[in-house]
Order: structure tokens, then sequence, then C-alpha cells
């Protein structure tokens, strides 16, 4: 399944204009790009998502 970025945007509560950002300067969900398309797959946004689970907000990782 292929989301554009306004869906992408949606679902993570974030301005469409990050995720522009991110694409330009990496750190955000991997996407796909064909001619002038840019599209998200769904298992990307999900693992995304999951990298980013934390259980406290300490800056140190055990």
């Amino acid at each position: 399944m292929l989301l554009r970025t306004t869906d992408v945007a949606k679902l993570l509560s974030i301005s469409k204009a990050t995720l522009e950002t991110w694409r330009s300067r990496g750190g955000g969900p991997a996407f796909v790009k064909y001619d002038r398309a840019v599209r998200y797959r769904k298992e990307d946004i999900d693992r995304f998502i999951s990298e980013r689970i934390r259980e406290n907000t300490s800056c140190i990782e055990a």
C-alpha cells in the first residue's frame, strides 16, 4: 500500500513540510520516488514508528 505525503503527515500528526524537510535532510521514514511522485509504504511508516518507541526520556540507551 502506498501513501501520499499528506496521508503520512496526518498519520504521524506532523506537517507536510516536516516530512519534506526529513526527505531532504534525512531522519524520516523511507520513501519511494518515481518520476516526480513521492510515496510511502505502510510497512516503512510502521517501522519508523516502532523504531522510536521509548520507555523513558533518558538520552542514555541501555
